[in-house]
């Protein structure tokens, strides 16, 4: 487990490296001159030169690389090019915890009704609670996250009055003092993957009660509760864990149509307005945030998964 637990961390290590490197080469891809969007169109040569000098664009592409590379690491993420002397760390800081609430909020609302709805679905193939069950996930998974997001929009803040439409949050307030800002971008961001794992969950448990091991159970003459919980529920949902892991790092990272919609502050839309003002050093931060917190789930998904299933630490010769 040690051995295990050490190639996987060094998997994850490298994989962040190799992750900030297509991200700083990414930034630097990206069209137009920064110090000419800084100073504007009719800045002089000299002022031009200055600057770049200053920010050190002039320096060989490695050598910037390192400098940013060196600066992450002693948590020195550098300074906003769009909002003059805001720190980019405290700034991402603030992103990141909007991110991680709405995150956190999604997956409390997805993985119980999910685990509920696929457990339901799959004792009863083929009945109508089944059928009724695929179809509404089938119908979650084909709506896109921006129009569930705009239907909610429509019905709970236009017709009904009862949620605002934006949820842009207050600074001076407490996150969870503004909860009813929060329902609607979690809802939205819940459908798809609230449809996706129901439906994983419901084929698991269907493929496990016909397993020749549930039969074995069930001809020993163990009773239904006891197959269920011993044989059928375990080994259904241990592959939903990995699926869950996967879509939470979507989650912090691939909400950028849900936080546009309703103006929500997170990393996502943190990036894309990075991206609009070409604010290198705001963008390559929030992109490595997704990046690292996205590897990060992942290792905690492999770590667990091996502690879980005795039958991944037998195959590697592990007691």
């Amino acid at each position: 487990m040690i051995s295990f637990t050490a190639s996987r961390f060094l998997q994850a290590l490298t994989s962040i490296l190799v992750a900030s490197i297509l991200i700083f080469l990414i930034a630097e891809a990206l069209p137009g001159d920064v110090a000419q969007m800084i100073l504007g169109q009719y800045a002089t040569e000299e002022s031009l030169t200055a600057l770049r000098s200053k920010l050190g664009l002039n320096k060989p592409l490695h050598i910037r690389y390192f400098d940013w590379l060196s600066g992450v690491i002693r948590g020195d993420l550098g300074t906003s090019l769009s909002k003059t002397g805001v720190e980019v760390g405290p700034l991402l800081v603030r992103r990141a915890r909007n991110s991680l609430v709405l995150a956190a909020g999604a997956m409390i609302f997805i993985v119980p009704i999910s685990f509920l709805l696929g457990i339901a679905a799959g004792l009863r193939p083929g009945s109508w609670l089944d059928r009724t069950i695929s179809v509404t996930t089938l119908g979650l998974i084909s709506f896109p996250s921006f129009i569930t997001g705009l239907a909610l929009i429509l019905i709970f803040s236009v017709q009904l009055g009862w949620l605002p439409a934006s949820s842009s949050l207050e600074l001076s307030r407490g996150i969870f003092q503004q909860l009813p800002r929060l329902i609607m971008p979690i809802l939205a961001l819940s459908g798809v993957m609230l449809g996706y794992i129901t439906r994983h969950i419901r084929a698991s448990m269907v493929k496990v009660l016909r397993s020749d091991y549930t039969r074995a159970a069930t001809l020993k003459g163990l009773g239904r509760r006891k197959v269920l919980t011993k044989h059928v529920l375990r080994n259904a949902l241990l592959p939903a864990i990995t699926v869950i892991a996967i879509n939470l790092g979507w989650l912090l990272g691939g909400a950028v149509v849900v936080e546009a919609t309703f103006g929500y502050p997170g990393v996502a839309r943190l990036v894309l307005d990075a991206i609009k003002h070409r604010d290198i050093p705001v963008m390559e931060a929030g992109l490595l945030f997704v990046v690292v917190a996205y590897i990060t789930v992942n290792f905690g998904t492999d770590i667990l998964y091996t502690l879980l299933d005795p039958r991944i630490r037998y195959s590697r010769g592990e007691e």
